[in-house]
C-alpha cells in the first residue's frame, strides 16, 4: 500500500513538469534535423553566383523565374568578366550594402558592358503565370498575401493578378537610376537592414544571398550621402565573380536549400509563430514575412 501511494505521489510530482514540458514547441534546429532529404533542393548551378571577396565567399541565387531579363544580363556580365576588379561602392547603415563600378556614373571612365544591354525592362513586378507559392498565414502591410517562392520571399495582389520578391534581409537588387529601365545589372546591392519593404515593386530584384551575409553585412559604414564611400581605399575591391556552373566541382560551394512546400518548413514557420520554451514564455502568435529566413544547408555535414 505504501509503495502504491508512494508511486501515486511521484506520479503525481511529476505530472506539473510533464505538462509544461508538452507546452513548449521544438525548436527550428531541432525540426530541421528530422527533415527528410526530399524535403531540400539543390539550386541551378546556372543560377547560382559566386562572387569571391577577399573576406571568403558569397553565394547568390538569380531570381530567374522572377526578372528573366536581368538574370540574363548578369549572367553576360558575368561571363565576360565585368564585375571582377568591380568594387563594394556603398553600405548604407540599415539599408544596403551595392558594388559595382565605382567610376560608373562617368561615361568617359565606366568600365564596358560588354556585349550585355544597357537597358532593360524594369520587371519589377511578376504579371500571371503559374509559380509556386507557400502562403504566410499572417497578415502584411504591403500586399494583400504574402509568403515563399522556393528561397524568395513573395508578395502579391491576387485581384490585380501580380506578384513580387519582397525586400526582406538578404534580399539582392538591380541599382537604378531616375529612368526605370535604367537597371542593367552591372551594379547590385543587398539588403543589410530592417526590411526596407517601400523598395518593392519600385526596383528589380536580381536575387537572394544563400551565404556570406556575414560578410557584406559587417562591413564599415560608407560616410558620403546614402553611405557612399567617400575615399578609394574605403572600397572592398571583389576578387572575381563566377557562376558556378563555369566552376569545377570541386571548387563548388555545396548548397541545398529547405524546400518552402515542405512539411518542415511549414513546422519551421508554425514553431518560429508560437515558439514556447524556456526564454519564449510568451508566443507571439504571428510572425512578418521577412522574419523568416528559409534554411539553407551544407549536405556534406550532418544536421
Amino acid at each position: 500500500m505504501l509503495a502504491r501511494t508512494c508511486l501515486a505521489l511521484a506520479l503525481c510530482l511529476a505530472l506539473p513538469a510533464m505538462a509544461e514540458e508538452a507546452k513548449k514547441t521544438p525548436t527550428p534546429k531541432e525540426l530541421l534535423a528530422k527533415s527528410s532529404p526530399d524535403e531540400w533542393r539543390t539550386p541551378d548551378p546556372a543560377n547560382l553566383v559566386y562572387m569571391d571577396l577577399p573576406q571568403g565567399r558569397v553565394v547568390i541565387e538569380l531570381a530567374q523565374d522572377w526578372t528573366p531579363q536581368h538574370a540574363a544580363n548578369i549572367r553576360t556580365l558575368i561571363r565576360e568578366h565585368y564585375f571582377d576588379g568591380t568594387q563594394v561602392i556603398r553600405v548604407q547603415d540599415n539599408f544596403v550594402t551595392q558594388w559595382g563600378d565605382a567610376d560608373g556614373d562617368d561615361k568617359a571612365k565606366a568600365k564596358s558592358l560588354g556585349s550585355a544591354k544597357e537597358t532593360l525592362p524594369p520587371e519589377f513586378t511578376r504579371k500571371g503565370g503559374k509559380y509556386a507559392f507557400t502562403r504566410l498565414p499572417d497578415g502584411d502591410v504591403y500586399a494583400p498575401e504574402v509568403g515563399f517562392s522556393d528561397a524568395f520571399p513573395v508578395a502579391r495582389d491576387p485581384k490585380a493578378g501580380e506578384a513580387w520578391i519582397a525586400h526582406c534581409y538578404g534580399t539582392v537588387g538591380v541599382a537604378r537610376d531616375v529612368g526605370a529601365e535604367t537597371g542593367n545589372g552591372s551594379s547590385l546591392y543587398a539588403i543589410i537592414g530592417q526590411a526596407p519593404r517601400n523598395l518593392d515593386r519600385n526596383l528589380a530584384v536580381a536575387g537572394k544571398v544563400l551565404k556570406g551575409m556575414e560578410f557584406l553585412s559587417a562591413y564599415p559604414r560608407g560616410g558620403e550621402p546614402m553611405g557612399f564611400y567617400d575615399k578609394p581605399e574605403q572600397r572592398v575591391t571583389i576578387k572575381s565573380v563566377r557562376l558556378a556552373a563555369d566552376v569545377p566541382a570541386a571548387e563548388r560551394t555545396p548548397l541545398q536549400v529547405l524546400r518552402t512546400d515542405s512539411k518542415t518548413f511549414a513546422a519551421v514557420v508554425e514553431a518560429k509563430r508560437n515558439r514556447k520554451d524556456d526564454f519564449y514564455t510568451r508566443p507571439a502568435g504571428k510572425i512578418d514575412l521577412c522574419n523568416i529566413s528559409v534554411p539553407v544547408r551544407d549536405p556534406s555535414k550532418k544536421p
